[in-house]
């Protein structure tokens, strides 16, 4: 699919907020909207300049509000529908951008078309959930298709299809290749299925009327059942992407696909990377007992990743895939790198300052839209062992309150410690804004200095040219070359706990200069022959002439 995408794209920078955790603007103990109004400063002076807001819909919250039980409300506890209209406008004159996260693959036991579809007289909403003909079998996976079932829910007679949990029944987009065995499995151009993509395209243009600046789809590549090679997926959302373009050309569709080339024909102008596993809960879940069970790069926590300072990462599998993925997506969209977010373990977890600087460096010098999950900024620590909340589990040490001062509660809130959301970190004496804001070299300032450096430097976007200068498996430093028509800028990144050194050739170049570079670094240039050294745990950005 040919389209343009939004031009702003380019220079942004993401800022990703999980709402309950952000800034509890009146004492109840859960973040809310007009909190994250009250901190819109904050997020400009990071340099960023758009907002990934998490689910803020009415919700029982089984799931963090990925269960929606109306796409068209804002749940109470975040505010009204006013409160967001007014975070978009307000944002606006500040010259942001926010954009909501949507989940049309499921929604809550609670939704009242749920409510409809599960009785047991035919109405219009029969068919806009999955359900099987029978409430029985569920140990016959010839009865379900493979699909996950819950049985002897309400009087309707049949079990429905799951996509998470329990209680987030799996929303009707129809099946690709429906099994004439199993009459419940619908086509994908049955009317009831076409009238679900159809309430998709209303709920979407209610918020966009509103004035949101576009969506991060929840489980986007998984709409239509049994699509294994996304194909009729692909055509679901096409038609939406054009309605887009066509009516709110600025507005940009983020995809949680994990397969840019795929979610790119969809129409979405940014799907995020697949390459370091993160796209599996529960391996990530799993990683750190099984840490050698497939390719990493990215994941803080791995000994074999590129990012750990054993050394024992190989950064060839990554950019080699992540340079393929991005040539078939080539002028079409982009590929996001996020720090962390709501669902991983936070970047910080066994890492020093520099390390995660590092971190930084890399994922603000891609070619790629950055997403920088809050709290990550100052380093905020993955809380172990925590309770789980609304279906965090393992998630739920990344979701903790945002640490603002020294004092009692962190700043998050004037609720009792008992009332909030979930506990501060006992770390947030010094991680945190206020104090790090005092302290020049910081790990706040230090990503206010590298996002200032990428928002000044061309060639460091999204769209800047990309050559890899030194990757080599499982060695190090990994050297690559961001460029435009008017300039070139060469990052060296050595992540490892050992001294490294790379040999390279750039042509045409006659000198360099220091952008940032970290202590123990040495380039050298003879005839277009370059030379570098490293000293462990450490980085280092140039500019070519």
């Amino acid at each position: 699919m040919k389209k343009q995408c939004p031009s702003w794209l380019n220079s942004c920078i993401f800022y990703q907020i999980y709402p309950q955790s952000f800034y509890d603007s009146n004492g109840d103990g859960i973040g809310d909207i007009p909190g994250i109004i009250e901190k819109l400063d904050y997020i400009k002076s990071l340099g960023c300049d758009a907002i990934w807001l998490n689910p803020c819909f009415v919700s029982p919250f089984n799931d963090a509000g990925y269960d929606v039980a109306d796409y068209y409300k804002v749940a109470s506890r975040y505010g009204k529908n006013a409160d967001l209209k007014r975070l978009f406008k307000t944002a606006h004159k500040k010259g942001f951008r926010v954009c909501l996260d949507f989940v049309p693959g499921h929604t809550s036991i609670e939704h009242p078309w749920f409510k409809e579809s599960s009785r047991a007289e035919k109405n219009k909403y029969s068919n806009r959930y999955i359900w099987t003909d029978s409430p029985w079998g569920w140990d016959d996976p010839q009865s379900s298709g493979g699909l996950k079932t819950i049985h002897g829910y309400g009087n309707r007679n049949g079990a429905y299809i799951t996509n998470f949990f329990w209680s987030q029944p799996a929303l009707n987009y129809g099946f690709a290749k429906p099994d004439p065995k199993m009459t419940w499995q619908l086509p994908v151009d049955h009317t009831d299925c076409k009238a679900t993509g159809n309430e998709l395209r209303k709920i979407m243009r209610y918020w966009l009327d509103m004035g949101a600046d576009g969506f991060r789809v929840d489980m986007a590549g998984a709409l239509v059942k049994g699509d294994t090679d996304y194909k009729a997926t692909i055509a679901l959302w096409q038609p939406i992407a054009k309605m887009m373009e066509k009516d709110y050309p600025e507005a940009v569709l983020i995809a949680e696909w994990f397969s840019p080339p795929d979610a790119i024909d969809g129409g979405f102008h940014i799907d995020f990377t697949p390459f370091s596993g993160e796209q599996s809960l529960a391996m990530l879940f799993r990683a750190e007992k099984n840490a050698q069970t497939y390719p990493v790069f990215f994941d803080i926590n791995l000994p074999n990743s590129f990012f750990a300072k054993q050394g024992k990462g190989d950064a060839a599998k990554f950019m080699n895939a992540f340079v393929s993925q991005n040539q078939k997506i080539k002028n079409r969209g982009h590929i996001g790198l996020y720090s962390s977010n709501h669902d991983f373990t936070r970047i910080s977890v066994n890492r020093t300052q520099k390390e995660i600087e590092l971190v930084f460096v890399f994922m603000l010098t891609m070619p790629a839209v950055p997403f920088i999950y809050y709290g990550d900024e100052i380093g905020m620590k993955y809380q172990r062992n925590l309770p789980s909340k609304e279906g965090g589990y393992e998630r739920t040490g990344s979701r903790t309150p945002m640490h603002w001062l020294s004092d009692n509660n962190a700043g998050f809130s004037s609720a009792t410690a008992d009332k909030l959301y979930l506990p501060v970190g006992s770390e947030y004496k010094k991680l945190n804004v206020d104090y790090q804001n005092k302290i020049p070299h910081s790990l706040l300032n230090k990503v206010r200095q590298l996002t200032a450096i990428r928002i000044k430097t061309p060639s460091l976007q999204a769209d800047g040219k990309f050559k890899i200068l030194y990757c080599k498996p499982n060695e190090y430093p990994l050297v690559y070359l961001r460029s435009n028509k008017n300039q070139k800028v060469l990052i060296a990144i050595n992540p490892s706990g050992k001294i490294a050194g790379a040999k390279f050739q750039i042509s045409r170049t006659k000198s360099f200069k220091k952008i940032i570079v970290a202590d123990g670094v040495e380039l050298e240039n003879l005839n277009n022959n370059f030379s570098l050294k490293m000293n462990s745990i450490s980085y280092g950005i140039y500019e070519l002439k």
